[in-house]
Protein backbone atom coordinates (compact mmCIF):
# COMPACT_ATOMS: atom_id res chain seq x y z
CA UNK A 1 0.00 0.00 0.00
CA UNK A 2 1.13 3.47 -0.96
CA UNK A 3 0.50 6.88 -0.17
CA UNK A 4 2.29 9.21 -1.96
CA UNK A 5 5.83 8.45 -1.30
CA UNK A 6 5.17 6.36 2.15
CA UNK A 7 5.09 2.73 1.87
CA UNK A 8 2.21 1.18 4.32
CA UNK A 9 1.70 -1.93 5.48
CA UNK A 10 -0.82 -3.93 3.49
CA UNK A 11 -2.37 -5.24 6.09
CA UNK A 12 -3.76 -2.04 6.93
CA UNK A 13 -7.81 -1.75 7.05
CA UNK A 14 -10.49 0.19 4.80
CA UNK A 15 -12.54 -0.29 8.20
CA UNK A 16 -15.49 2.28 6.76
CA UNK A 17 -15.34 0.88 3.32
CA UNK A 18 -18.99 -0.14 3.11
CA UNK A 19 -20.49 2.85 5.60
CA UNK A 20 -20.97 5.23 3.06
CA UNK A 21 -23.74 6.26 0.71
CA UNK A 22 -23.03 7.17 -3.18
CA UNK A 23 -26.49 9.11 -2.95
CA UNK A 24 -27.62 11.79 -1.70
CA UNK A 25 -30.98 12.41 -0.50
CA UNK A 26 -33.50 15.20 0.51
CA UNK A 27 -37.14 14.58 1.43
CA UNK A 28 -39.29 17.58 2.40
CA UNK A 29 -43.64 18.48 1.68
CA UNK A 30 -45.08 20.84 -0.28
CA UNK A 31 -47.66 23.03 1.21
CA UNK A 32 -50.21 20.59 -0.74
CA UNK A 33 -48.42 17.97 1.25
CA UNK A 34 -46.77 16.12 -1.83
CA UNK A 35 -43.79 13.92 -1.01
CA UNK A 36 -40.54 15.97 -2.50
CA UNK A 37 -37.82 13.80 -2.89
CA UNK A 38 -34.27 14.95 -4.32
CA UNK A 39 -31.48 12.63 -4.98
CA UNK A 40 -27.75 12.70 -6.57
CA UNK A 41 -25.29 10.98 -7.20
CA UNK A 42 -22.17 11.93 -4.88
CA UNK A 43 -18.65 11.93 -6.50
CA UNK A 44 -16.30 13.04 -4.12
CA UNK A 45 -15.68 13.05 -0.75
CA UNK A 46 -15.73 9.21 -0.03
CA UNK A 47 -14.23 8.76 3.79
CA UNK A 48 -11.40 6.16 3.93
CA UNK A 49 -10.52 5.52 7.25
CA UNK A 50 -7.17 3.22 7.09
CA UNK A 51 -6.33 1.15 10.18
CA UNK A 52 -4.91 -1.99 11.56
CA UNK A 53 -6.64 -1.86 15.05
CA UNK A 54 -4.31 -3.50 17.97
CA UNK A 55 -3.49 -6.30 15.54
CA UNK A 56 -2.84 -5.56 12.17
CA UNK A 57 -0.77 -2.26 10.52
CA UNK A 58 1.82 -1.57 12.58
CA UNK A 59 4.47 0.69 11.67
CA UNK A 60 7.87 2.62 12.68
CA UNK A 61 8.26 5.48 14.52
CA UNK A 62 10.00 6.64 11.25
CA UNK A 63 6.57 6.15 9.05
CA UNK A 64 4.93 7.82 11.49
CA UNK A 65 7.44 10.90 11.13
CA UNK A 66 6.88 11.12 7.76
CA UNK A 67 2.97 11.13 7.69
CA UNK A 68 2.63 13.69 10.25
CA UNK A 69 5.37 15.80 8.09
CA UNK A 70 3.09 15.62 5.13
CA UNK A 71 0.24 15.83 7.24
CA UNK A 72 0.97 19.27 8.26
CA UNK A 73 0.82 20.71 4.49
CA UNK A 74 -2.80 21.90 3.55
CA UNK A 75 -5.06 21.25 1.01
CA UNK A 76 -2.32 18.45 0.31
CA UNK A 77 -3.39 15.97 -2.76
CA UNK A 78 -1.68 12.72 -2.72
CA UNK A 79 -2.19 9.34 -4.40
CA UNK A 80 -3.57 6.27 -2.59
CA UNK A 81 -2.91 2.96 -3.83
CA UNK A 82 -4.25 -0.12 -2.43
CA UNK A 83 -2.95 -3.49 -2.43
CA UNK A 84 -5.87 -4.50 -4.95
CA UNK A 85 -4.64 -1.90 -7.35
CA UNK A 86 -7.34 0.62 -6.42
CA UNK A 87 -6.13 3.92 -7.14
CA UNK A 88 -7.54 7.66 -5.05
CA UNK A 89 -6.96 10.76 -5.09
CA UNK A 90 -7.03 11.56 -1.73
CA UNK A 91 -6.38 14.50 1.08
CA UNK A 92 -6.26 14.44 4.89
CA UNK A 93 -9.74 14.09 6.67
CA UNK A 94 -9.27 17.00 9.33
CA UNK A 95 -12.81 17.27 9.82
CA UNK A 96 -13.39 13.66 11.92
CA UNK A 97 -10.32 14.73 14.36
CA UNK A 98 -6.85 14.04 13.71
CA UNK A 99 -5.89 12.82 10.30
CA UNK A 100 -2.90 10.65 11.67
CA UNK A 101 -3.31 8.64 14.84
CA UNK A 102 -0.21 6.38 16.13
CA UNK A 103 -0.13 4.89 19.76
CA UNK A 104 3.32 3.03 20.64
CA UNK A 105 2.90 -0.40 20.49
CA UNK A 106 5.08 -0.95 23.70
CA UNK A 107 5.42 2.70 25.39
CA UNK A 108 8.57 3.57 25.87
CA UNK A 109 9.32 7.21 27.24
CA UNK A 110 12.43 7.74 24.61
CA UNK A 111 11.07 5.81 21.75
CA UNK A 112 13.90 5.51 18.59
CA UNK A 113 12.75 5.40 14.84
CA UNK A 114 12.18 1.53 14.65
CA UNK A 115 9.56 1.05 17.51
CA UNK A 116 6.37 -0.04 16.32
CA UNK A 117 3.16 2.10 16.54
CA UNK A 118 -0.37 1.33 15.92
CA UNK A 119 -1.62 3.46 13.35
CA UNK A 120 -5.02 5.13 12.07
CA UNK A 121 -5.24 7.40 8.88
CA UNK A 122 -8.29 9.96 8.25
CA UNK A 123 -8.69 10.39 4.25
CA UNK A 124 -11.11 11.65 1.42
CA UNK A 125 -11.32 10.93 -1.54
CA UNK A 126 -11.11 13.96 -4.08
CA UNK A 127 -11.13 11.69 -6.84
CA UNK A 128 -11.06 7.96 -7.59
CA UNK A 129 -9.82 5.97 -10.27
Amino acid sequence: MLLDTITLPDDLLWINEFEWNPVEQTVERSLTGALLVQEGQVTNGRPIVLSGGSEAGWVSRLTVKALFALSKAANKTMSLTLPDGRQFSVIFDRSNGIPVEAKQVLPFAYPEDSDQYFLTLRLLTIQSG
